[in-house]
């Protein structure tokens, strides 16, 4: 039998479709027939009716329809289903024919053609042989025909033509071969549909109408057979949901027939048939868990139905396409839209199907197990005169035999022995390897690895039994990553057993040591005598000299193996192997550990290697080396034992380099670091450990870092987690989790022996040279060389302070922008040991606020570590946080002559300026000088001369200034008119004399200047006296371009008589001045209320008497009438 002898016939697999022939185009040679056929053919969309379409000629053969049978009561039947059944109402019987002719309704020879048409049918129908197909004609005409009705010739002949060929109307059809003759093939498609669907409803009812006949005795295959016909004819209707229901319903008639040994393949088989057709339809009508409960069952009802216990490799290869054909289906739902889940996917069912697969192999492998004189059978038994069996699940040698006892034991045993023959040939190994390969990427793709994994090592396997050596390494090599991380070492252990297997096959030197390594390590699960065989053979090659065979490996396969070792050995090549362990779990382990986290540059650098071996039998290494960072320090830290190839396992206890299983060793390496590496992490790059030496083979295990393999990280975990009590060592010994790697160190400078110390007065004043004094005094016992001091603004703060802090070393001149925040590597000179140095710094800071101050001294000594000068470079640094705060506070504000607050001054009216300087510095402060700059949109009334020189002002205290200033008219300025800027000249009272006074700019506010039509001012004395005339004189100005109508009144007060107008009226000229001289007679003494002036002018109605009284006083002082006293007195007074 053929190897696809379990696979689906493509007629039961495919979506079966309406069958309709189209006769009469010559689609070669006639381009409008090609157009047509290519309408009908090209392009077919979802959308479009699901119809198959064939061109045949006229007069073809269709296949003969058998004499219907009038009575099945002596008919018995000989299976259940035909073999080319359901390919002949797919592909041969059609549903419709159709009759493709070329004829216009204005044809001139039209009974000549309508003949012709009439024939041409008439071939048809006799072709089909009393079928029951429906023929339908097309007419194919040029031009596009009118709407119906309205064409009456057309009516006319389109009856005759009906009549001639024996069709009813709705056969006749009209294709005018136009630009929208795709739109008119979908209309014709549309009307072949409904002729189809009536042709398999026909079949369907004369089908069923045989069942009337039957009996349950004799007539069970046929029951089956009738229900499978009508549940495909259904389908083939596109009635999907009724040919569910029938299939469902001969898939239980089917497990209703007697089942025995000669017809169970059989029954099996439209089982299976069946089955497939009810699960596609489930998951076609999104019903996924009707298709899994209908598989389930049908799996319950047949595994057990094995039939003959020689060919029970059948009922596996049977059970296995089950499964492989299922997840087929499942996958294919998937890609059209149906959501599967980590548990439920079609993994796990090609998963199942490679095991049946598998045993499968094993019963062939028990089963046909003849010896090679046995030959063929011939004739051959499975051989048939047409090439195929009659019936589907039938042996070739007892087809339609449907008696349980078998008439021919002989032909019965050659055929059984021509199928075993056939199975040894087939390639089980492929099946299985495809079927798990399905599986893996299912379970890829629904994120399931362990189940992945566990797949990938039997595909492993599987190609180790197909002795694909390389591809099972592949696939091993690849797996092992997961089990080595997740810790599963029994498995692991069985994985690399064969692994080591392919690789001794193959004579892969590096993988058969690489794995020969692992088997022998803690990780491994072999008894001790298979390490130490394994530990033997690994010698063995190291020597140079070949390995014994693994166990259990295929004679051919060892003596191939044999060959290539020995060629192996003569070749001469590169015997050094360098394999890294950070990917698997040698048998040995290594941690390295620096006995601090940092050393100083003049101690030297300790650090020690712990090795310990789990292999069954004392080793010895040769060499062991470790790398570094700076690979200057590699030469300081090699430790090699020279040893011939065959003392590997002798002497072990002799030599740092001997290993004894079970124990630590633990070797300690030092060195001096180099001062050029101060500030500098050294780290142990990598730890190489060699086995065997270069005459014979060389294995270089490589540790990436301090050490640790492929478990290491695991196995610390566990051991932190652990409570479990360690048992007490011997003073010289450790447990080995108790060591924990440590694989760089810091190399740091020498520790410094000087005291630097900083003396100042905070906190700082802006813009002030603050003085910052350091001390620097030596402690060591010898010179110190090369000092030089860096000072200033700590790195790393704010930009916006290192942009407004300044240092210098001359406090002797202001610093500018141009001056460093840093102020490096100044050199100072050498120490004597006890001696010190002070040096003075000076800082301006621009801004307030908190500033980090560094102060960072470095020298030079000379010092022995391990009988070795060096020149070390030691430093110290010291920080200070410095505030920085104002020094003062400057409050400013515009007064009147009267000392009244002003929101706003007059144009050409003086007015006063007012200053407040506020201490506010803890320290005292002189200031040495104030100056005025006015803008030049103000004047001064009187001189502006300091009036705060050399003041000493304490915390909290304050100092005033005044100056009367005046504003020319400007008009009107937007946003008020510049006054100017106060300047004020400072330093420290603790100061020394050299330091700059600072200059700090205070910019003065903008004030709002208002034009007044009118200005009045009064010339009166500083007091009166009681009954003592006083004069007053009233000054009015005009300070517009205009004349002015003035009325003014005067009102008398309780306190004064005066002489003088009362009231009048007058005109002023535009910027003139009048006059107005009253004498006002005091009555009382005290603080009086003078006669108050009202001024009205009547082209400014908004000039208030209010407005008026913010120029001239209203109030005077009265000084009682006293005595009479000479000039002496009054003076003293």
């Amino acid at each position: 039998m053929s190897p696809t002898q379990w696979d689906l016939p493509v007629e039961l697999c495919c979506r079966p479709m309406a069958f309709v022939t189209l006769t009469g185009l010559d689609v070669v040679y006639n381009a409008v027939h090609r157009a047509v056929w290519d309408a009908f053919c090209a392009n077919r969309r979802a959308d479009r009716v699901p119809i198959s379409f064939k061109v045949l000629p006229g007069d073809h053969e269709y296949p003969k329809c058998r004499p219907k049978r009038t009575s099945y009561e002596w008919y018995i039947p000989k299976g259940i289903l035909k073999t080319g059944w359901m390919n002949k109402h797919l592909n041969l019987v059609p549903a419709l024919v159709v009759v493709f002719y070329e004829l216009d309704w204005d044809e001139p020879q039209w009974k000549e053609k309508q003949s012709e048409c009439a024939t041409r049918v008439e071939i048809v129908r006799q072709s089909l042989q009393g079928r029951n197909t429906k023929v339908a004609v097309v007419l194919i005409q040029k031009k596009t025909p009118l709407p119906p009705g309205e064409d009456v010739i057309a009516s006319e002949r389109a009856a005759a033509l009906c009549n001639a060929c024996e069709l009813s109307g709705k056969s006749l059809f009209v294709l005018p071969h136009t630009d929208h003759l795709v739109g008119y093939i979908i209309r014709l498609e549309n009307a072949f549909y409904e002729h189809a669907q009536t042709y398999y409803y026909t079949e369907i009812r004369r089908v069923k109408s045989h069942k009337e006949f039957l009996n349950k005795t004799t007539h069970q295959l046929l029951f089956v057979r009738h229900q499978f016909k009508i549940a495909f004819f259904s389908e083939l209707k596109q009635d999907t949901q009724n040919a569910l229901k029938n299939y469902r319903t001969a898939y239980n008639l089917v497990h209703e027939l007697r089942a025995h040994e000669t017809n169970i393949l059989e029954i099996k088989t439209m089982a299976g048939f069946i089955n497939y057709k009810i699960c596609r339809l489930c998951f076609q009508h999104n019903t996924p868990l009707d298709a899994i409960a209908q598989f389930r069952k049908h799996i319950d009802l047949c595994k057990k139905k094995i039939g003959s216990a020689e060919l029970s490799f059948e009922h596996a290869a049977w059970m296995s396409k089950q499964f492989q054909a299922f997840g087929d289906l499942f996958d294919e739902a998937i890609k059209l839209g149906l959501t599967a889940i980590q548990t439920q996917n079609p993994g796990f069912y090609y998963q199942q199907a490679a095991y049946y697969a598998q045993e499968r192999k094993q019963l062939a492998k028990s089963l046909c197990n003849h010896e090679a004189s046995i030959m063929y059978p011939n004739p051959d038994p499975l051989e048939t005169q047409t090439g195929v069996l009659d019936f589907y699940g039938q042996r070739s040698w007892r087809q339609g035999i449907l008696s349980f006892d078998l008439s021919d034991p002989e032909k019965e045993k050659v055929g059984v022995l021509a199928i075993q023959l056939k199975e040894r040939n087939v390639a089980h190994s492929e099946i299985i390897i495809t079927l798990l390969s399905n599986a893996v990427a299912q379970f890829k793709k629904y994120k399931c690895p362990r189940m992945k994994s566990h797949l990938m090592v039997q595909m492993g396997e599987e190609y180790y039994y197909a002795k694909d050596y390389t591809k099972a390494l592949k696939l091993l090599d690849y797996v092992m990553c997961d089990y080595r991380s997740e810790g599963w070492w029994t498995l692991l252990t069985s994985i690399l057993t064969t692994a080591l297997k392919c690789s001794y096959l193959m004579a892969q030197l590096k993988d058969y040591i690489t794995y020969s390594l692992e088997l022998l390590g803690r990780a491994s699960t072999l008894k001790d005598d298979q390490k130490s065989r394994i530990e033997k053979n690994l010698i063995n090659v190291l020597m140079n000299e070949s390995p014994d065979p693994e166990p259990d490996c295929d004679i051919f396969a060892v003596k191939t193996a044999q060959k290539l070792w020995a060629d192996r050995i003569s070749l001469a090549g590169s015997n050094i192997f360098t394999i890294g362990v950070q990917d698997f779990v040698p048998f040995v382990q290594c941690k390295a550990k620096f006995h601090a986290p940092s050393f100083h540059v003049d101690v030297p650098v300790e650090f020690d290697i712990y090795l310990k071996a789990d292999c069954p039998h004392p080793i010895r290494f040769s060499k062991l080396c470790v790398s570094f960072n700076n690979q200057e320090y590699n030469q300081f830290c090699v430790i090699e034992e020279a040893s011939k190839a065959n003392e590997v396992l002798e002497n072990p206890t002799q030599g740092k380099m001997c290993l004894v299983p079970g124990k630590t060793r633990k070797l300690l390496f030092k060195f001096v670091a180099k001062t050029e590496d101060v500030g500098k992490k050294i780290e142990i790059t990598s730890v190489d450990l060699a086995l065997g030496n270069e005459t014979g083979r060389c294995v270089v295990l490589n540790w990436q870092g301090g050490g640790g393999d492929a478990a290491s990280s695991q196995e610390a975990l566990q051991a932190a987690r652990s409570f479990k009590r360690r048992p007490k060592l011997p003073d010289n010994e450790v447990h080995w989790d108790s060591i924990i790697i440590q694989a760089s160190t810091m190399i740091i400078s020498r520790v410094p022996n000087i005291s630097v110390h900083l003396r100042h007065e905070p906190p700082a004043l802006t813009n002030e040279m603050y003085c910052l004094v350091v001390t620097v005094q030596s402690h060591e016992k010898t010179q110190i060389r090369d000092v030089k001091l860096t000072a200033g603004l700590k790195p790393g703060q704010d930009a916006n302070l290192t942009q407004k802090t300044h240092v210098t070393l001359h406090g002797t001149e202001l610093c500018d922008e141009s001056y460093p925040a840093l102020l490096t590597d100044i050199p100072v000179g050498d120490l004597h040991p006890g001696e010190q140095l002070e040096k003075m710094l000076y800082v301006r800071c621009g801004t307030v606020g908190s500033r980090m101050f560094l102060v960072y001294v470095s020298y030079l000594i000379n010092i022995t570590a391990e009988e070795k000068e060096i020149v070390c470079k030691c430093h110290k640094d010291e920080t200070v946080t410095i505030e920085t705060v104002f020094p003062f506070d400057v409050a400013v504000k515009f007064v009147s002559t009267k000392f009244e607050h002003l929101e706003r001054v007059y144009a050409d009216i003086p007015f006063l300026l007012m200053t407040d300087l506020l201490s506010a510095s803890p320290w005292a402060l002189t200031v040495v000088s104030s100056e005025l700059q006015l803008a030049p949109s103000m004047t001064t009334v009187d001189q502006l001369e300091s009036q705060v020189d050399n003041v000493v002002l304490q915390t909290g205290e304050s100092a005033s200034e005044c100056f009367c200033l005046r504003c020319p008219s400007l008009g009107n300025v937007e946003g008020g008119v510049a006054t100017g800027h106060y300047i004020i000249s400072w330093k420290r009272t603790s100061a020394m004399e050299n330091i700059p006074v600072i200059r700090t700019v205070i910019t003065l506010p903008h004030v709002i200047v208002e034009n007044i039509p009118l200005h009045v001012n009064a010339d009166l004395p500083s007091f009166g006296r009681v009954r003592e005339s006083l004069p007053v004189k009233y000054h009015l100005q005009n300070k517009t371009d205009f004349v002015q109508d003035v009325e003014i009144s005067v009102e008398p007060s309780d306190a004064f008589m005066f002489s003088g107008l009362k009231q009048i009226r007058l005109r002023i000229l535009p910027g003139t001045e009048q006059e107005m001289l009253y004498n006002f007679y005091p009555l009382m003494a005290g603080y009086q209320q003078l006669p108050s002036l009202n001024i009205n002018l009547l082209r400014f109605p908004n000039f208030t008497n209010q407005l008026l009284r913010r120029f001239i006083p209203t109030s005077i002082f009265v000084k009682p009438q006293g005595r009479l006293m000479d000039d002496t007195s009054i003076a003293a007074a």
